[in-house]
């Protein structure tokens, strides 16, 4: 994440590696030198590539133009209609593509301009977007039990606060379902953010990237669009619905009417990445018009995450842990707090170095460095292979898989041993400080 100092009207910026991608290629080189760790720090969806989009990849592998900036027409026009089935009506002119819904959102940083309200915790590209932008995020903590949007009246007092000081604030950002907490905002919250942002004036950029992996679809969904289409961008993209996190393509639905907004971030995009590449375009296309048989697979992915997540949830459960029951996606955010080792620094790096256990630790996401709270991903545990990545999404009880069952119990082995040799360690420690004070 970016660190910068801010003097007068220059910021310098130290920019280094993701925290979710220097995770990842650590844990894999802890693998390939024979170490045994049990990957839970890479949000990736960790599913094979439906052949349907694979053959119309290879179709369109000779469309080698750049094409238009803001998208494909037919991709556009895809996009509008995932959406109007949604319930939101959707003006394939206001549809904006890009290289992946990162891209767009920092794109759409650029263009809107000033600093944004984040949720304390949330992803941790948007903070980092934000300070390489020049802009500085305000955190706001989340609702109790809740995760995605800040709490709207700590919102209220955060941005008059910061606009009081002189800060021009313009941007508030949710993620539905949530990433790292897994949950989801509930409607009262979206509502009472929506009143808030129309009388402070600020634009909602919604990301709903995970909307189509809720766990349970009888679970209360409300985007901000659809009470202030006015005021809201969503993005989206299929690296997680439909596993596509290489291939790397997202959309952004701007607000009807939004002229400006729409002309300053094609102006980013043309000077970033010209246009995202149009073989894959192509077969985005095809998945956001939702034939059956992706929608089918889309189902399947979430029932797998769905049943994963809940099991590593359990684990964490009878070790003691406080966590929440994760509603989307493939994300948990337990507090090892009881266990007395620090921070979340230290409880990543004793989870990794003393069970094998690669978590991310909270402060990356913006939480109090002080808190033991870890980011659990539970996506790599399918399988090793696309093989085994395929029976799992296929099975009727993926936790029954060998491969599967030997992560869960690695896991809770690693947070049990965790649990009864911290309290000895504590005691050994206080019975050396005390004799200690004796002499």
């Amino acid at each position: 994440m970016p660190s910068s100092n801010h003097a007068g009207n220059v910021t310098t910026t130290t920019v280094t590696l993701s925290a979710t991608l220097a995770a990842n290629e650590e844990i894999e080189r802890r693998r390939r030198a024979g170490e045994r760790v049990l990957n839970l720090a890479f949000g990736e969806a960790g599913l094979p590539v439906h052949p349907a989009l694979r053959d119309r990849l290879v179709a369109a592998s000779d469309r080698n133009g750049y094409g238009p900036v803001a998208g494909a027409t037919g991709l556009r026009e895809a996009a509008a209609g995932y959406w109007n089935r949604r319930g939101l009506p959707t003006d394939p002119s206001m549809v904006v593509s890009g290289p992946g819904s990162k891209s767009l959102l920092y794109g759409l940083l650029l263009a809107l301009g000033g600093d944004i309200v984040l949720t304390a915790p949330s992803w941790v590209s948007y903070a980092a977007q934000a300070d390489l932008v020049g802009a500085r995020p305000i955190l706001v903590p989340a609702p109790r039990g809740e995760g995605g949007a800040p709490d709207p009246d700590k919102l209220v007092s955060a941005v008059l606060h910061a606009r009081a000081q002189g800060r021009t604030v313009r941007s508030v950002l949710v993620t539905m379902p949530d990433n790292p907490t897994g949950r989801l905002a509930s409607p009262w919250t979206i509502r009472r953010l929506v009143e808030i942002a129309h009388d402070l004036d600020l634009v909602i950029i919604s990301d709903e990237i995970y909307r189509d992996l809720l766990h349970d679809s009888a679970l209360p969904y409300l985007s901000p669009a659809d009470l202030a289409p006015e005021r809201t961008v969503i993005t989206t993209g299929l690296s997680k619905s439909l596993a596509l996190g290489g291939w790397r393509i997202g959309v952004a639905r701007l607000p009807n009417g939004a002229v400006e907004l729409r002309a300053k971030l094609l102006a980013v995009a043309s000077e970033i990445w010209s246009a995202p590449a149009a073989p894959v375009q192509e077969a985005a296309t095809y998945a956001f018009t939702e034939p059956l048989e992706l929608v089918e697979r889309v189902n399947r992915s979430r029932r797998l995450h769905a049943a994963v997540a809940l099991a590593v949830y359990d684990r964490f459960v009878e070790a003691s842990c406080a966590v929440a029951r994760p509603q989307g996606g493939f994300y948990l955010y337990p507090d090892l707090g009881h266990l007395g080792l620090g921070g979340s620094a230290q409880v990543t790096s004793v989870l990794l170095d003393q069970h094998g256990i690669g978590v991310l630790p909270g402060h990356a996401f913006g939480d109090d460095p002080s808190a033991a709270r870890v980011r659990v991903a539970t996506s790599l545990l399918y399988g090793d292979s696309a093989e085994e990545r395929l029976t799992a999404l296929n099975s009727a009880d993926p936790l029954c898989l060998p491969w599967i069952a030997e992560s869960l119990d690695h896991l809770l082995m690693g947070l049990k041993e965790l649990s009864v040799r911290r309290p000895r360690e504590r005691h050994r420690s206080l019975v050396s400080q005390l004799g200690e004070s004796l002499t």
